[in-house]
């Protein structure tokens, strides 16, 4: 299958396969396993165990997850969600993601780890996903579909690979219904978009595409929580990472964390699972 890629995956593909994203995110955020916002159960605890907590709550949400299910994991990063679905419960993966950069390393890491036989790492777009109608169980993505300026088309998509009765599980930073948008500019600069999605347009675009049941768990509190604790982390850090990233990327990070967790505190923008049925 071949896909022409829309400006905003493209921008995407270039800003992760670039060394300096690469290595600010596999060096800090949380390293090459959980590249999203966490889920805190205090603000001082580490971001690691926050991050991976995310993944253990939405993999709580379906009851049947295990060996017989095959998933595919939507703008997947370095694929740690992968490997914990691997090992955890024998969890057959497709990992499906724009960048060829972590990719590589996603390869690598489950080929170290003995994962490879229960992960296969793609390259491509959630936007025209490489799969045949109904041939996975259950879709997944964390924090990705930011990056598309067609959200409905990337539901579309997964709707269209899901087996009938198959689940969508899912995360992304949004904006609030009644966000200004003089406010949010400078994060909709960072990704290439004139807006974000936002809960009320995410459900209206899944029962369009024809999901089923669509439910969405709030847990805005946590995307501030992230983006200051990763701020923070990051000007403890400057000194250290400055030898690797250039200090131009690590600027332009701390001016984007800050507008995250602002507007994240001041309400405008929201995050949590969303749980979709076909």
């Amino acid at each position: 299958m071949t896909h022409t890629y829309s400006q905003a995956a493209r921008q995407a593909q270039d800003y992760y396969n670039s060394d300096d994203a690469d290595r600010f995110y596999a060096t800090l955020w949380g390293g090459t396993e959980d590249l999203h916002v966490g889920m805190f159960a205090a603000p001082d605890e580490p971001i690691e165990r926050a991050n991976r907590r995310t993944v253990e709550q939405m993999a709580a949400l379906v009851d049947a997850l295990g060996p017989e299910l095959r998933v595919i994991d939507l703008g997947s990063g370095y694929g740690g969600t992968a490997r914990f679905l691997a090992r955890s419960y024998g969890a057959a993966t497709i990992c499906l993601n724009i960048s060829e950069r972590q990719n590589e390393l996603n390869r690598r890491i489950n080929h170290e780890q003995g994962l490879d036989h229960l992960i296969d790492v793609l390259d491509g777009s959630y936007e025209a996903i490489p799969l045949a109608e109904a041939s996975v169980d259950l879709a997944w993505s964390q924090d990705a579909m930011l990056h598309s300026d067609n959200h409905q088309q990337i539901l579309a998509e997964a709707y269209r690979v899901l087996k009938p009765g198959g689940r969508f599980i899912f995360t992304d930073p949004m904006q609030a219904d009644d966000a200004p948008k003089e406010i949010l500019a400078p994060i909709y600069a960072r990704v290439d978009l004139k807006s974000l999605g936002s809960v009320s347009a995410y459900l209206q675009a899944a029962q369009t595409v024809g999901f089923r049941t669509s439910h969405f768990h709030d847990h805005s509190a946590h995307l501030a929580t992230t983006y200051r604790r990763i701020y923070a982390d990051l000007q403890a850090r400057y000194a250290q990472l400055v030898s690797e990233v250039s200090p131009a990327y690590l600027d332009q990070m701390l001016t984007g964390l800050r507008h995250w967790y602002t507007g994240g505190e001041a309400g405008y923008l929201h995050w949590g699972i969303f749980d979709l049925t076909k």
